[in-house]
């Protein structure tokens, strides 16, 4: 590998709290070391416009609070293309960009090894609330995403008791359920639903707990309900009108949506993501290509990105285990 002199950055995909702090490590860690770095505005979408700025100490100052990312991101479906990625290598050689770092989900990392294989240094890392990437147990986004739905849960579970009412409450995580358990495990819901867990989905199941918790004097009932239940399943606001139907018993459906993508990313968010920058401008200056950085047992640590991608995780039993026994 060549020697480093100027790194680029770029965000891709969904946007996620604590990317403008990944953002700010990648861009003063490299000017510490001498690098220059430059800006890819619109992920993928922007690299193939020459969407490219300069950054400096400055660029990044008073970021670190703000969620979403000054990049701006965005998706490209194109960039599967062949002749698409030969483009983008092309235009990362013209404008001096030796080394990448890509900051998104696994959509984002295949597009990086592309890149790599046509002679650009790249490192990948993890940037999603969803926390569905296999090779790390911590992603850019997830704790500020989950504190935001567990604030929310709260304040439903108010107005919830207030009303006897029975909740659903739909969460994010595209087809992965970890916002959706520790959600539930944080605010104490009686019931949570998730696509890993589908075969423990029972309408009778649920009226049957609905009808039961209350005639314990249970003033409410809160299901925590993953968003790709409502994809592949049945829809909340389909399941709370079946409920409603069943038990007598009043009940809501609330999707979270968006807000969980944004906010001012918390502690955690902005401390991993800082170092997750740092890691990934030392492993450029290392001459390391092709990587994934990811956090596991407790240690920064990195992998090729096909073995990254190649990689699979599911919901840990235990805490599984942990949502169901603190139901009373």
């Amino acid at each position: 590998m060549s020697e480093i002199k100027t790194i680029g950055v770029l965000t891709s995909g969904g946007d996620a709290p604590g990317m403008n702090a990944c953002i700010r490590a990648v861009v003063r860690t490299a000017i510490s070391k001498g690098l220059k770095v430059k800006g890819i505005l619109r992920g993928y979408a922007g690299l193939l416009k020459e969407e490219i700025i300069d950054m400096d100490g400055h660029s990044v100052s008073d970021i670190i609070s703000r969620g979403g990312t000054i990049l701006y991101t965005a998706r490209c479906l194109e960039f599967k293309q062949p002749e698409v990625q030969q483009k983008a290598a092309e235009i990362l050689k013209k404008h001096g960009i030796d080394g990448l770092v890509v900051i998104g989900g696994d959509g984002s990392f295949a597009g990086a090894r592309q890149l790599a294989s046509l002679g650009i240094n790249t490192i990948g890392l993890p940037g999603t609330i969803d926390l569905d990437i296999a090779c790390t147990d911590y992603t850019i986004g997830y704790d500020t995403a989950l504190t935001t739905a567990m604030e929310a849960v709260d304040k439903i579970r108010d107005t919830s008791s207030s009303h006897e009412r029975c909740s659903i409450i739909e969460v994010m995580g595209r087809n992965a359920g970890y916002i959706a358990l520790r959600c539930a495990i944080a605010t104490g819901a009686e019931d949570v639903f998730f696509p890993e867990r589908r075969q423990d989905f029972s309408i009778e199941g649920i009226i049957k707990h609905v009808k039961d918790l209350r005639a314990q004097g249970k003033k409410h009932h809160i299901i925590i309900y993953a968003e790709g239940m409502s994809k592949d399943v049945i829809s909340s606001v389909d399941l709370a009108k079946i409920i409603q139907a069943e038990t007598g018993i009043e009940a809501r459906a609330t999707e979270l949506g968006h807000i969980q993508r944004g906010g001012s990313p918390t502690a955690n968010d902005r401390v991993y993501a800082a170092l997750f920058g740092a890691k990934a401008v030392d492993l450029l200056i290392e001459g390391k290509s092709k990587r994934v950085v990811g956090y596991r047992k407790g240690e920064f640590v990195d992998y090729d990105i096909n073995e990254a991608l190649a990689m699979t995780k599911d919901i840990d039993e235990y805490e599984y285990n942990v949502s169901k026994w603190l139901v009373r």
